[in-house]
């Protein structure tokens, strides 16, 4: 038997990521699998993602490497996805979703607000914190400037243990990092803090996973539908329809996350602790655009049933999505200019 060929960018994390599907794909199929490295350009380039392109710089190559046929499946993380899929590309599988939020990596094992207000006594300069995203670097001044403390932001890029790397070495004093990207690393001991999703809300898709296949290839889309987690696919098009209607109406920094749940948004429903304890029947996603320096930020939610068709179900996610996204636009998101992160 032929064994599938799954296409993965080369990084740890990246690697980490398509072993674990590579497993989970092998038992489903009955099928080896093995894994063929591809560099995409984002894993080579030093610059700003925000300067060389965003999402799709990391899964182009891959793509590519499908539509040759060189590969037979790619493992991509859902949010270095841009939002318009190629026809000639299919969703086959979105898992079930890890943590979404973002984590700190901080020194002396400080929490943000405890690191943000060092500096209040005067005896150290602002936190440097450290992160490519434009989208974190507004958040986190913002949720600073509620605390009524500074902060500095420091672009960077590498993989996650040059980053984390930072903060040994005392360069900085925090780094922002996906919290299911260390957990997939066996990296989660260096989380001092998992930041709350009422203060910084994650990039649209983030802590889900999406597996990619030729549209072509009907036996196999048939086959790695039984990896897809109805849930997480349906908050995630919610996220993904308010970020693709939010970029053709501005350009700053966008945060998205959307949970299904039984009686109506709890404290923080997002939580993969709390997937599953109940029936699910609402879905309620939140929405974050501003300027990067945190002075201002357009935050608005929305909260609707979810039908039982599946197919309905995903619609009325695209639908929410999009209509939430018009509402911040005209709450003032339009007017926001940043550079943009996902």
């Amino acid at each position: 038997m032929r064994a599938l060929r799954l296409g993965t960018r080369r990084s740890r994390l990246a690697l980490a990521q398509s072993g674990m599907m590579a497993e989970r794909v092998r038992e489903l199929t009955g099928r080896p699998v093995e894994l063929v490295e591809i560099t995409t350009y984002g894993d080579i380039s030093r610059e700003e993602l925000a300067q060389i392109g965003g999402t799709g710089v990391f899964v182009s190559a891959l793509r590519e490497a499908l539509l040759r046929g060189e590969i037979d499946l790619a493992v991509h993380s859902l949010k270095d996805l841009p939002t318009a899929q190629p026809g000639e590309l299919v969703q086959a599988a979105v898992p079930a979703r890890a943590d979404a939020r973002d984590a700190l990596v901080a020194r002396d094992g400080l929490g943000f607000a405890e690191l943000a207000a060092a500096s209040l006594a005067g005896d150290r300069p602002p936190p440097r914190i450290g992160t490519g995203s434009p989208r974190r670097r507004a958040q986190l001044h913002a949720w600073a400037r509620q605390l009524g403390c500074e902060i500095t932001t420091v672009p960077l890029r590498g993989n996650v243990d040059t980053r984390i790397g930072y903060v040994r070495s005392g360069a900085l004093d925090a780094v922002v990092l996906a919290a299911a990207g260390l957990h997939r690393a066996g990296l989660a001991s260096e989380i001092t803090e998992a930041l709350p999703t009422d203060a910084v809300l994650p990039a649209p898709g983030q802590g889900a996973l999406v597996i990619e296949c030729a549209a072509s290839d009907a036996e196999l889309i048939a086959e790695l539908s039984g990896l897809d987690d109805p849930p997480t696919r349906v908050a995630v098009t919610a996220e993904r329809a308010l970020l693709a209607a939010l970029e053709a109406g501005c350009s700053a920094p966008v945060g998205a996350l959307a949970g299904l749940h039984a009686d109506g948004p709890g404290p923080d429903p997002y939580r993969p602790e709390a997937a599953g304890a109940a029936e699910v029947t609402m879905l309620h996603l939140r929405g974050a655009v501003g300027t990067t320096d945190g002075s201002t930020l357009v935050q608005l939610s929305a909260t609707g049933p979810v039908p039982a068709s599946p197919g309905e179900a995903l619609r009325h996610a695209d639908r929410m999505g999009r209509e939430l996204a018009a509402e911040m636009l005209a709450k003032g998101a339009a007017g926001l200019m940043g550079e943009r992160a996902h």
